[in-house]
């Protein structure tokens, strides 16, 4: 009598169309996660082709059955993984993992910026989302912004498509609002947060208020002949020009970098501590226009000619 070993047939059947899927995706450019989601249902071919012989054979004899259960489990392990990756697949989470692995990271310029300004603008707002910035005073009558952004992504296109993507700007009375936006970015582990390199020009005949947000922040005021005030930002760096009709002051800065400091005392005439915050100003000429500096922990001072 014959023996009929139940999985062998199978796994060896396994064995050569998987061999032919994966000989013929290199060909095709078929990517690995397609071929075992299209390759799996075969199992379940292979399997059912199986007993069917077995069945015609049992009618003309009289075979003795027995399990191949290393085989039977080989098989099973190919199927179950092919049945993980088409639920994954399903759900999304495949192309997620693709996408990730897909990743690179890509640096790309934001997109032109530029508000015309008038008379009837007296004061401008900056409101940062912790990105790093640039303010830099001009004579043109406009406050306008370039630079470049960094991001993770698969995407070969830029992120961003225009400036309402990054910066918004919105006037009220007399004051002119820009409020910068987050990258956009999708949640995940495996996401990082994008990077903004941004330079503001304002012009110089307007008041300034920038509220940062634990970011790193330079000042080139230049021919500055208004006030500009600065908080909440974690680095501040003034390049000043040496002739400069301004003054540089600080409140409650950790570290002050620049020897033409001159530490002032707290307003209730308390000694400050070496080591805690400080308050200092730095003169240079009359000091008519004031850049005032509040709640950040550094701020450097560069002297230029």
């Amino acid at each position: 009598m014959r023996t009929w070993r139940v999985g062998t047939f199978s796994m060896g059947a396994s064995l050569i169309f998987l061999g032919l899927f994966l000989f013929f995706s290199k060909f095709l450019g078929l990517n690995l996660a397609d071929v075992l989601m299209a390759w799996w249902p075969v199992l379940l071919v292979v399997l059912g082709v199986e007993i069917l012989v077995y069945l015609f054979l049992s009618r003309q004899e009289q075979p003795i059955l027995k399990y191949d259960f290393l085989s039977i489990f080989f098989v099973g392990l190919i199927g179950t993984t092919g049945i993980i990756f088409a639920v994954l697949s399903s759900a999304g989470v495949m192309g997620k993992v693709e996408e990730v692995m897909a990743k690179e990271v890509r640096s790309y310029d934001l997109p032109a910026f530029s508000y015309k300004t008038d008379d009837s603008i007296k004061r401008v707002v900056v409101r940062s989302v912790g990105y790093d910035m640039t303010v830099e005073a001009t004579e043109d009558k406009a406050v306008s912004m370039f630079g470049t952004y960094r991001v993770e992504t698969a995407k070969k296109t830029a992120l961003l498509k225009n400036a309402d993507d990054i910066v918004t700007a919105n006037q009220k009375g007399d004051t002119l609002y820009l409020n910068f936006k987050m990258l956009p970015d999708e949640m995940g582990p495996f996401n990082s947060q994008g990077i903004v390199a941004a330079t503001i020009l304002v012009p110089n005949d307007v008041k300034l208020e920038v509220v940062g947000n634990n970011d790193s922040l330079s000042l080139k005021p230049r021919t500055l002949v208004n006030d500009w005030n600065i908080e909440s930002s974690s680095a501040v760096t003034v390049d000043a020009m040496k002739n400069s009709n301004m003054t540089v002051k600080t409140v409650g800065v950790d570290q002050l970098s620049g020897k033409e400091w001159k530490i002032t005392e707290e307003p209730k005439g308390e000694e400050l501590d070496a080591a805690g915050p400080k308050n200092a100003v730095y003169q240079s000429g009359d000091g008519k226009y004031l850049i005032h500096i509040s709640n950040a922990y550094e701020v450097k001072l560069n002297i230029n000619q």
